[in-house]
C-alpha cells in the first residue's frame, strides 16, 4: 500500500441530499490524478480515455462503434482547437484535459444548487446554506453521533466568507463552487491549509509534528508492527516534508505537502498524447492524426445495441 498514490482531496461532504454537514476528508497529497486506472499503454488505454474525456464520458464512448467514436472525436477536436488554425497544440490539449476533469465539479454544484437556493433567486446566501445544512442538527445541543455541529458550522461559515469575494454573504454559482471545492481555486488554498492543520494538529500548537502526521493516516489499534508504507511515510516526513528539519511542519511546509506545485498531470498527459499521435513529429496534432489514434483518445467497442444505448448530447 502506497499512500502517495491515493487520490486525496479536501472538500465538503458531497452527500448533501441528506443535508449532512461537512466532515473531515483525506489529505491532498498531489494534484488529483486524471484517472484511477493504471497508465500502461502496453495493456490498455483506459487511463488516457479517462484523462481525455473524463471518467463518465469515457464510459459513454465504450458503447460506441469505431465509426461512431471517430465521428464524435472529430467534433471534440474542433472544440479543442481554440484558435481554429487546424492544429491541436500541447497547450490546447492541456486546457481540454483540465476542462474534462472539472466537469464533475461543476456537475456536483449543479446537483446541489436547487437544494440550497431556497428562494430560487439564482444565488445562495449563507443563511440558506446554514438553514438547510444545520437547521435540524442545531436543535439538538447534544447529538448522539458525536459531531459538534456548532463548531462545524463556524468552520463552514469561515470558508463561505472566504469564497464570497464581495463579502455580501451571498454566493454566486462560481463562489459556491469555490466554497464546495476550495482546492480548485488559488484564493482558497490558504483555507485548505488552515483546515488541514486544524484537523491534524491535535495539541493546537500551530504545527504538525511527526506523530500527528502519522496519526492522521494510521492507527496502531494495538498492532506493534507498522506496515511498510507507514515507515515510508515517516521517512518522507523527515526527509522531505519537514524542510527546515525542526521536527514539525509549519504552514508553508504543510501547503507544500497537500498542494504541491511541482507536477502537472494534465500537462504530462498532453505531452504523452502528442508523443503517441504526432506522426510527422512537428509538435502538434491535426484532426487526422488524432482520429487515426482514436483508440488512444476515446476507444470504443462495437455492441449489438449501437446508438440505442448512447446519448447524443454534445460533450
Amino acid at each position: 500500500m502506497d499512500l502517495r498514490q491515493f487520490l486525496m482531496c479536501l472538500s465538503l461532504c458531497t452527500a448533501f441530499a441528506l443535508s449532512k454537514p461537512t466532515e473531515k476528508k483525506d489529505r491532498v497529497h498531489h494534484e488529483p490524478q486524471l484517472s484511477d486506472k493504471v497508465h500502461n499503454d502496453a495493456e490498455s488505454f483506459d487511463y488516457d480515455h479517462d484523462a481525455f474525456l473524463g471518467a463518465e464520458e469515457a464510459k459513454t464512448f465504450d458503447q460506441l462503434t469505431p465509426e461512431e467514436s471517430k465521428e464524435r472525436l472529430g467534433v471534440i477536436v474542433d472544440k479543442i482547437d481554440a484558435d481554429k488554425d487546424g492544429f491541436v497544440t500541447e497547450g490546447e490539449l492541456k486546457s481540454w484535459i483540465k476542462h474534462a476533469q472539472k466537469k464533475y465539479i461543476y456537475g456536483n454544484v449543479e446537483n446541489q444548487w436547487q437544494e440550497f437556493d431556497m428562494n430560487q433567486d439564482g444565488l445562495i446566501s449563507w443563511d440558506e446554506y446554514r438553514n438547510v445544512t444545520y437547521g435540524t442538527y442545531l436543535d439538538d445541543p447534544d447529538p448522539d453521533d458525536g459531531f459538534n455541529y456548532k463548531q462545524m458550522m463556524v468552520r463552514d461559515e469561515r470558508r463561505f466568507k472566504m469564497a464570497d469575494k464581495d463579502g455580501d454573504l451571498i454566493a454566486t454559482k462560481e463562489e459556491f463552487t469555490a466554497f464546495l471545492h476550495p482546492e480548485e481555486y488559488d484564493y482558497m488554498k490558504d483555507i485548505v491549509v488552515q483546515e488541514t492543520m486544524e484537523d491534524i494538529d491535535k495539541n493546537a500548537d500551530g504545527f504538525i509534528d511527526l506523530e500527528e502526521y502519522i496519526g492522521d493516516m494510521y492507527s496502531h489499534d494495538g498492532n506493534a508492527d507498522e506496515p511498510e508504507w507507514v515507515k515510508t511515510e515517516r521517512e518522507q516526513f523527515v526527509e522531505f516534508r519537514d524542510k527546515n528539519r525542526d521536527g514539525k511542519m509549519d504552514k508553508e511546509e504543510t501547503k507544500d505537502w497537500i498542494l504541491p506545485s511541482d507536477y502537472d498531470h494534465a500537462e504530462a498527459e498532453a505531452r504523452h498524447l502528442i508523443y503517441e499521435s504526432d506522426q510527422n513529429k512537428d509538435g502538434k496534432l491535426t484532426k487526422e492524426e488524432i482520429v487515426d489514434k482514436y483508440d488512444l483518445f476515446v476507444g470504443s467497442q462495437a455492441t449489438d445495441f449501437g446508438e440505442a444505448l448512447v446519448r447524443h448530447d454534445e460533450f
